[in-house]
């Protein structure tokens, strides 16, 4: 036996040097980066994966992009703080790279994609005009443009557009955005003053930690050259990456907070409990080991992690002991004269349950549909399985009786235990638990649930004050509600654009939104195009039309006026969707357009103008009559998605409560109850402590409980040892984990992420209670039983 120990010993060995060396690999020579992206922790789309990808469009079309607004009341020192921006950007093009050129040369580009189609474009004023005014009234319209200072804007020669149809058209698109050129820029006017508008392309991922740590100082540093230029300049900054880059300083910040917390919290524990370095190295190693082979097989497994999932990885330090720990207390309450390997045999069950529970209570989170929590299950079970392994087998090879020596602090500690009421039955007990009762009764029912999404997200404030006035200033859309419009050609996608549009109107001209966002405003369906062109056909291009007034007016032949005729209706070429996605005035409006998607096309109606919440209902209404129209509120879709997975996992937790007795059970027959009361106690009073206190319960509470369960049930299994000896230590293993897990876990709850603050909060309270009340529950102790019996 000692043999086959030693050989797996060293076979261990290799293991751990492989899980260096890749290690090494990852972040040495691959230099391997957490991902940031905030998306990646929440669920895909269950059943739909054109919504998904809908969504995903929405969100990419802003991903990589930065947008500045720099705003003076006096024009001029605008375009003086903007330049002195732009000149400390242009230094760093590999990371930053604006996305306009001259905004002339930008309108040429843009008029030029829509000048052969010109005869096909119509407002729906001018559809009216052109059914209701008289021939007279669009000559002398014609002459004004032609001869008068006032006509309006002229697009190109006259004989290109004479009645100003197209200019009129593209007036009105022009309506989409308040964004408008001037002297070689683009800007807004708002409130007094000017604002120059900056679009810069981000060159790296948004959510590259090292692209993170190089463009914020960038733009820190451009915004102090710009105050410097113009010390009253107001600049408004927004885009993904700097959220990203707040998410990740803090998660950074926090996970260096929690692991260093945690590490320091077990090594000054260790020193007081042994005052010796051995086993403080020796539950280092099994927790070195624990996150070396979670890193390393969880990277193979996923191809990257998430930064959260690192930082709910540095709680693992305060888990990970716990098996070291129970070794170590066993170790010193046994007689010398047991060897360390036979010890192990005699803690092998208990362990391999402990061990056991605490997957139980881990799977729960891994059968979740959020990818994040899913690496934080499979991280931390991993991360458990290593440090477990590391005991079992080089402990006892490492450990021997005269390695460790009680501590005053220790003993006293251990011997506490005899102070502890046990609940039994009599008359107090009975009280008791009819008041516990009613405590619980109460905070049930007074316990509320949210499944906001909102509630989940914590962005620092003046992110959020600048995203607020920037969206305002550019009037953008949100890109977490929209319309989803489907059809089986491009062309039916158009027209139910078009139909959709027209219910609409009704909220726009209420003002409850602005207008919307599609395809279809620049790219009519082939219908609509058809019927424009006969429209203007058959009221302004007849023979005895307004092109003959004009004639006769301006004194030309009836050549003159074919001529004419001919040249506007040689701009009637349909105008295409994907052509125009792929033109110059298309590149603003490509996340509009899903094109073709499986057997079907998909085009998304963005909605502008949307401050109030409370209209939601009215533009899901909207959607209702039509077909192939879905309206998609990303929002209420995951936050039902979150409502849907907190009533599961509920389910699985009492699920969970009923396979762990029944293991229980198997051990320890029918005194299994006292191993399972700790944590369920803990955990009805935990739950009735928010419903007093107004503390909504949501999916991060009832994961917290399932993982309470898993971790809890370990301080019955330790104190169903039946001899006093036994008992006494089997309670120094309890405080020394409870202790441990209340600092890695408690500080989660000082997390200003707010599902790790509700996770951490949750194990706060029911660890602490947990390790409170457990010794009320423990076995009966006796000197006479072996120590796989109890007592009831």
């Amino acid at each position: 036996m000692r043999g086959a120990g030693r050989g797996l010993a060293l076979a261990w060995l290799l293991v751990v040097a492989v899980l260096l060396g890749h290690n090494a690999y990852l972040w040495l020579v691959q230099r391997a980066s957490p991902d940031t992206d905030i998306l990646a922790l929440l669920p895909s789309s269950r059943h739909d994966d054109v919504m998904q990808q809908a969504f995903a469009h929405m969100v990419d079309s802003a991903q990589q992009k930065v947008v500045v607004l720099i705003g003076e009341p006096d024009w001029n020192k605008a375009m003086q703080a903007a330049s002195a921006y732009e000149a400390v950007i242009g230094k760093q093009a590999a990371l930053l790279q604006p996305l306009s050129a001259d905004a002339a040369q930008l309108q040429g580009a843009w008029l030029a994609s829509f000048d052969q189609s010109r005869l096909m474009l119509l407002t729906q004023d001018q559809r009216d005009k052109l059914r209701n005014d008289s021939p007279q009234q669009w000559s002398q319209l014609a002459l004004s443009t032609m001869y008068g200072a006032f006509g309006g804007p002229r697009l190109g020669a006259w004989q290109d557009d004479p009645f100003g149809l197209f200019g009129g058209w593209v007036q009105e698109r022009a309506q989409e955005t308040p964004v408008r050129p001037r002297d070689g820029r683009l800007f807004v006017d708002s409130g007094g003053r000017s604002y120059v508008l900056l679009l810069l392309n981000l060159q790296q991922s948004a959510f590259s930690i090292s692209a993170q740590q190089q463009i914020i100082p960038l733009l820190d540093q451009a915004g102090r050259a710009a105050k410097q230029a113009v010390p009253d300049a107001e600049i408004i900054t927004a885009g993904v990456i700097l959220h990203a880059a707040a998410g990740s300083q803090q998660a950074g910040s926090e996970m260096t907070t929690i692991g260093a917390g945690s590490l320091i919290g077990i090594v000054l524990l260790m020193w007081l409990t042994f005052r010796s370095l051995r086993p403080i190295a020796l539950i280092a190693l099994s927790i070195a080991i624990g996150c070396l082979g979670a890193l390393s097989v969880s990277w193979l497994l996923f191809g990257r992690l998430h930064l959260l999932t690192l930082v709910f990885g540095a709680s693992l330090v305060g888990i990970a002991q716990d098996y070291a720990i129970y070794f170590l207390c066993a170790r010193l309450g046994t007689a010398a004269q047991i060897d360390s390997r036979e010890l192990l045999r005699r803690l092998l069950p208990g362990l391999a349950l402990m061990l056991l529970a605490a997957i139980i209570g881990y799977l729960g989170m891994a059968l979740t549909p959020f990818p994040g929590l899913r690496q934080m299950a499979v991280f931390s079970v991993l991360g458990l399985l290593f440090a477990w392994l590391t005991v079992i087998l080089w402990f006892p090879a490492l450990i021997h009786a005269d390695t460790l020596r009680s501590t005053a602090p220790a003993d006293r500690y251990s011997h506490s235990i005899n102070r502890w009421p046990r609940f039994s039955a009599n008359r107090n007990s009975y009280l008791l638990l009819a008041v516990f009762a009613v405590f619980t009764a109460a905070g049930l029912a007074r316990l509320n649930v949210s499944d906001d999404i909102r509630a989940l997200q914590k962005t620092p404030q003046h992110l959020i004050d600048d995203q607020i006035k920037l969206g305002k200033l550019l009037d953008t859309p949100t890109p977490a509600q929209f319309y989803l419009v489907r059809g089986d050609t491009a062309e039916q996608v158009l027209q139910r654009e078009e139909q959709l549009k027209q219910r609409l109107q009704d909220l726009i001209a209420k003002k409850m939104i602005s207008g919307v966002q599609a395809v279809s405003n620049w790219v009519p369906s082939q219908r609509q195009q058809q019927s424009d062109r006969d429209l203007i056909a058959s009221a302004l291009l007849t023979p005895q039309g307004p092109l003959a007034a004009i004639a006769a007016a301006v004194d030309e032949t009836e050549q003159w006026q074919q001529d004419l005729r001919q040249r506007l209706l040689a701009h009637s070429k349909p105008l295409l969707p994907q052509a125009f996605i792929d033109s110059p005035a298309g590149q603003p409006w490509r996340h509009l357009w899903l094109g073709k998607t499986g057997a079907q096309y998909a085009s998304i109606v963005a909605v502008r103008g949307l401050n109030d919440y409370r209209r939601l209902p009215l533009l899901a209404a909207a959607a209702a009559p039509g077909e192939g129209v879905q309206w998609v509120d990303k929002v209420a879709d995951i936050s039902a998605v979150l409502r849907y997975y907190r009533e599961y996992m509920t389910w699985a937790l009492l699920a969970a409560y009923f396979t762990i007795f029944l293991l229980l059970t198997l051990r320890y027959r029918r005194a299994a109850w006292r191993a399972i009361a700790p944590p369920l106690v803990a955990t009805l009073a935990t739950l009735a402590l928010f419903g007093l206190t107004g503390q909504p319960l949501q999916l991060f509470h009832v994961l917290a409980c399932l993982l309470l369960l898993g971790l809890g049930v370990d301080y019955g299994i330790f104190l169903q040892e039946p001899t006093d000896r036994h008992q006494r230590f089997s309670w120094l293993t309890v405080g020394l984990s409870a202790i441990s897990a209340l600092l890695s876990f408690g500080l989660l709850a000082l997390s200003n992420s707010p599902p790790l603050h509700a996770f951490g909060l949750t194990m706060l309270i029911g660890m602490a209670l947990v390790w409170l009340i457990s010794p009320c529950f423990r076995g009966a102790a006796s000197s006479s039983l072996s120590p796989h019996e109890t007592k009831q």
